[in-house]
């Protein structure tokens, strides 16, 4: 079988917080393999069509939480109830993506976190 599904994908920290920075950057990046901002993560992957993406990202955000809790004890005073990514993501297979669409996903993200997968 023959595929190149590529997504883009973007989600960002619970409430935004900019904790990405420092030594929980340098570890995220090497647990998510992605590209960081200080509250956000961009990942381009490739998935087989078998694969829905949300059966690739709830796996993904959730070890990579507890991964990063587990390893900076100080984000657990930030982020009880063992929540590290915000809720939802945003995805796209199209290569034509701009900067400005990402930003009005993650600026909705904001304003309406539990409907930010819509």
């Amino acid at each position: 079988m023959r595929f190149y599904h590529r997504y883009h994908l973007v989600w960002s920290t619970k409430y935004r917080y900019k904790v990405l920075l420092g030594d929980v950057r340098l570890r995220v990046r090497d647990i998510i393999r992605g590209v960081l901002s200080s509250d956000h993560v961009h990942m381009l992957v490739s998935v087989p069509p078998k694969l829905a993406i949300s059966d690739l990202m709830r796996p993904m955000k959730r070890r990579s939480s507890h991964k990063v809790q587990r390893e900076f004890p100080h984000l657990k005073k930030r982020y009880w109830g063992c929540h590290f990514w915000g809720r939802g993501y945003f995805s796209t297979t199209n290569g034509a993506i701009t900067e400005d669409i990402v930003l009005r996903f993650l600026e909705n993200h904001i304003e309406h976190p539990a409907g930010a997968s819509r």
